[in-house]
């Protein structure tokens, strides 16, 4: 029997191209179909319980009946393939199941290809054009439609009982429904539980923002096992307290530094910016308010001149920023980390930039969950220093953490 380096090194001579070795009739190709058909073969025998020509099957009372036609669409294009029958008709192959049209491959693509933002239309044109795979736009729809239930079940699933930091924060949207285009909100939370893990704890969408709606989300987290949140970060408080001193009345607001910071260099050119969030940092990792004021003050002679608006906007919010001052360094450190926070917002944001416009109040919700589902599997471990931190919580807020 030849080795594998020898049946590699048949198929490989004569110096094939890409072409030959990828192509739409290419090597590989060919070898998928071949390795498939040899498996549904296999699994027929399993199925009748005899070899092929085997003397056992001649009084079995089902036999080999042939081979079906079937296209199976992949991601290496539309495969045909011959499905063996049985004469009974029983016969329900595990690889390739009756009625199963497309690999699940190529679904898994399909919505990897969603989660990036691209538009029905385009991820039609990027299959087509990679694979060579003429995919409907119907059969697109259905399957990122298929993605519904799932998020109605991680929307519904039981939530931690403690989480010592929870963000929240909104999306712009733009919703077409019945020709009427309009502006809606998509509020995301994002949660460090306590072993200082990141979770995505829910998407809810609103036309407004306002007590009501916070009260309707914080209220929604209770129910799903929630009993308490140490500190909530926030990117704008309207109707925010209200709705946290009726849900949580012990948890401590904080306006939320990365947001503060952004905020603040949209009124900056972008060669100013780097000095500009310089002197910002010199005032959120003070050592405490006071010498936070102080920070603000110097702040303001450099450049109120320029952008009087920035220092204006901190002395308004700084009833809000200042509990941020009264935790230790650990804790500080973890609240203000931006790396996690800014990226899941500059990669959501430009998801929602890409596609302009959603359809239905269902499509963000999906778009989004998708994204963050990509963005997760990069939170491999917990934040950094949340030990430290966890001691420092434990102190503060003393009694409050699970005993487990």
């Amino acid at each position: 029997m030849a080795s594998r380096e020898e049946l590699l090194d048949e198929l490989l001579k004569d110096d094939k191209t890409p072409e030959d070795l990828l192509g739409k009739n290419g090597i590989v190709k060919q070898l998928t179909k071949a390795l498939i058909e040899r498996a549904l073969q296999a699994e027929l025998t399993d199925h009748l319980g005899y070899d092929k020509h085997a003397s056992a099957g001649r009084d079995s009372g089902n036999a080999r009946n042939g081979t079906s036609a079937k296209t199976l669409k992949t991601d290496q294009g539309d495969l045909p393939l011959d499905i063996p029958r049985d004469r009974q008709s029983d016969f329900d192959p595990q690889l390739v199941p009756k009625g199963q049209r497309r690999s699940g491959v190529l679904d898994e693509k399909i919505i990897s290809l969603y989660a990036r933002g691209l538009t029905v239309s385009e991820i039609q044109g990027h299959l087509e054009e990679l694979y060579g795979t003429e995919v409907s736009k119907g059969l697109i729809s259905t399957v990122t439609n298929a993605v519904w239930d799932e998020v109605t079940a991680w929307q519904n699933r039981p939530l931690d009982s403690v989480y010592p930091i929870v963000y929240f924060d909104a999306l712009q949207v733009k919703i077409r429904a019945e020709s009427t285009l309009t502006n809606q909100a998509v509020y995301l939370a994002l949660g460090v539980n306590v072993a200082g893990e990141k979770e995505r704890l829910g998407l809810w969408i609103a036309q407004t923002e306002g007590a009501k709606c916070w009260l309707g989300i914080l209220n929604e987290l209770k129910n799903r096992g929630v009993d308490d949140l140490f500190i909530a970060c926030v990117d704008g408080l309207s109707g925010f307290p209200e709705a946290v001193e009726a849900a949580f009345p012990q948890t401590q607001i904080q306006l939320c530094i990365v947001h503060m910071v952004r905020n603040s260099l949209r009124y900056v050119p972008w060669k100013q910016r780097k000095a500009v969030a310089a002197d910002l940092k010199k005032i959120y990792q003070a050592a405490s308010a006071k010498e936070a004021e102080t920070q603000l003050d110097a702040f303001e002679k450099a450049w109120d001149a320029a952008y009087p608006t920035i220092s204006k906007s901190w002395r308004q919010h700084w009833a809000h920023l200042t509990p941020f001052f009264a935790f230790p360094p650990d804790i500080r450190r973890v609240i203000y980390t931006t790396n996690a926070i800014e990226s899941l917002n500059s990669t959501l944001r430009k998801i929602i930039k890409t596609r302009r416009m959603v359809p239905s109040e269902e499509a963000p919700i999906k778009l989004l969950y998708l994204a963050l589902n990509n963005i997760a599997k990069k939170w491999t471990r917990p934040i950094k220093d949340w030990r430290k931190a966890l001691n420092q919580f434990a102190i503060l807020f003393e009694g409050r953490l699970p005993t487990r």
